[in-house]
């Protein structure tokens, strides 16, 4: 209310200045038809002002400002995925009892191109993940995410990355199944429904870091050749990866 209070006594005060000048211009040149003449053609070029300031210019500022957002926002991403991203991917593909289409429609090389990436996208978006939380070690998932609580607490709390909804998603899904993984002293002798509720969390999780994981291979493949070289050879979905280039 304050803020809005001074906003309009504002422009009381400039309209007022404005008024007085001109009737000053008047009073002091006697010329009132040539005052309004050039008050008019001041007034008939404001449209053009705010085509060329606010849309055009303005416009302008905030690409640039956007695309330099855009670059913290994937150092972050990157970071995640190099600190914790992969090696949650690993473990979590752990659980699905049919990795094999996963794996031979995710395996991105370097003469991937756009359409690939499109192609993989929809894929993920759409497949049918069976996971069951019984058949792989839910202790080391536990593990994997309570090591990692702080340095994940910290990327939720960078303010640069409001802008990323999908990867903030990521992120909530990741804490709540850390949440839940870290409610229980033991994961012997769950009942079948806790079991399926645990399934659900990892599934959750997964289809989340495998879309977020191709996002951030296809900005490496634009923009940073070589770290894209790298993190082909790590693929997390491949069982044989090895840094070690051999061809």
């Amino acid at each position: 209310m304050k803020y809005k209070r001074w906003y309009i006594s504002l422009a009381i005060a400039l309209t007022a200045s404005s008024t007085v000048l001109y009737l000053l211009q008047i009073s002091i040149f006697r010329r009132a038809e040539e005052t309004f003449f050039y008050m008019l053609q001041d007034i008939a070029f404001v449209p053009i002002q705010v085509l060329l300031v606010t849309l055009i210019l303005n416009q302008l500022l905030s690409s640039r400002e956007k695309r330099a957002l855009m670059k913290k926002m994937n150092m972050l991403i990157g970071t995640f995925h190099i600190e914790a991203g992969s090696e949650l991917i690993k473990l979590c593909s752990a659980f699905n009892s049919d990795v094999t289409e996963i794996r031979k429609r995710l395996m991105v090389t370097s003469k991937w191109t756009a359409r690939d990436f499109q192609s993989a996208a929809a894929f993920v978006k759409s497949m049918d993940l069976r996971i069951d939380s019984r058949s792989a070690d839910l202790n080391s998932l536990k593990t994997l995410l309570e090591v990692k609580r702080s340095f994940l607490l910290s990327l939720l709390a960078n303010p640069n990355l409001l802008e990323h909804d999908s990867f903030t998603d990521l992120l909530w899904a990741v804490f709540h199944l850390a949440e839940e993984l870290s409610a229980r002293k033991t994961f012997e002798g769950l009942p079948k429904t806790d079991y399926d509720h645990l399934s659900g969390d990892i599934k959750r999780t997964y289809s989340q870091l495998l879309a977020e994981w191709l996002l951030y291979m296809k900005h490496l493949k634009a923009d940073y050749p070589y770290l894209f070289s790298l993190a082909v050879r790590m693929n997390p979905i491949n069982p044989d990866a090895d840094a070690v280039v051999k061809e």
